[in-house]
């Protein structure tokens, strides 16, 4: 068979802009492809709302591909094992009460569940700043390529409507950054020290909705809090990515 490049870029160019234009509109769009992220969204989508993952990387994953240091192991807690097991994760116990999952096999189960369950990514791409209108509730994102922050370029970025949005940003909590900046109702304390079970203890206290519209999981969510981080440990980025998509899907029934 002769190749055509030409067909080859309309191919690529076509379909990914029908994709970009319907998901304009989402249900909800999960800001942040890590292990919270993906796990919330593939839990949205599975209920049939349109989800769409905004990833600034080319990659996801977010700070779970590097394991501990670069060893491309991760550990989770007996607490989040039945997520490993829902998401399809393999794992073997190291001692009583921890589990040792490969790095690499958790993000592409992850990646794959939130793919099967209908998401989209959009990766390469950031969130620049928030819609809130005379309601007071964020209502979409405003959206532009990651190569375009790089560059410090003047572009000027486009919008991307939202029911809800959920800050999976990881340390940064790039969303609510962006609340607290532009006067919202809303302090990030930021991080405090290494102290894992603590960190892990409390992230589904801070895993909930911070501002109309803006749910914070993950890394995100200790941020926002004040709390403690946690290393590589991932069971309560998974756990709080679950009960992210629970008060999600429990506000878009209002």
């Amino acid at each position: 068979m002769k190749l055509d490049e030409i067909t080859i870029s309309r191919a690529i160019l076509e379909s990914q802009m029908n994709v970009l234009i319907d998901h304009m509109e989402l249900d909800v769009a999960v800001v942040g492809a890590g292990p919270a992220g993906l796990a919330c969204a593939a839990i949205i989508a599975e209920q049939g709302k349109k989800v769409g993952i905004i990833e600034k990387k080319l990659s996801v994953g977010g700070g779970m591909w590097g394991g501990g240091m670069m060893l491309p192991r991760i550990v989770v807690q007996e607490e989040a094992r039945r997520l490993l097991d829902r998401f399809g994760i393999r794992h073997e116990e190291y001692r009583k009460g921890y589990y040792v999952a490969r790095s690499v096999d958790a993000v592409s189960k992850l990646t794959a569940a939130a793919c099967d369950a209908g998401a989209e990514f959009f990766n390469l791409t950031s969130v620049e700043d928030v819609m809130i209108k005379s309601d007071k509730r964020i209502s979409g994102l405003v959206i532009n390529w990651t190569a375009v922050e790089m560059g410090k370029l003047h572009v000027d970025p486009l919008v991307m409507a939202c029911r809800c949005t959920v800050d999976a940003t990881g340390h940064d909590a790039v969303v609510a950054r962006l609340v607290e900046k532009k006067g919202g109702n809303l302090t990030v304390k930021g991080e405090s020290f290494m102290w894992a079970d603590r960190a892990e203890t409390n992230i589904l206290k801070h895993t909930k909705e911070v501002f109309p519209g803006l749910f914070v999981a993950g890394m995100a969510a200790n941020a926002v809090g004040g709390e403690s981080r946690m290393g590589p440990i991932f069971g309560g980025m998974l756990l709080s990515g679950e009960h992210a998509a629970g008060l999600v899907i429990k506000s878009l029934k209002k």
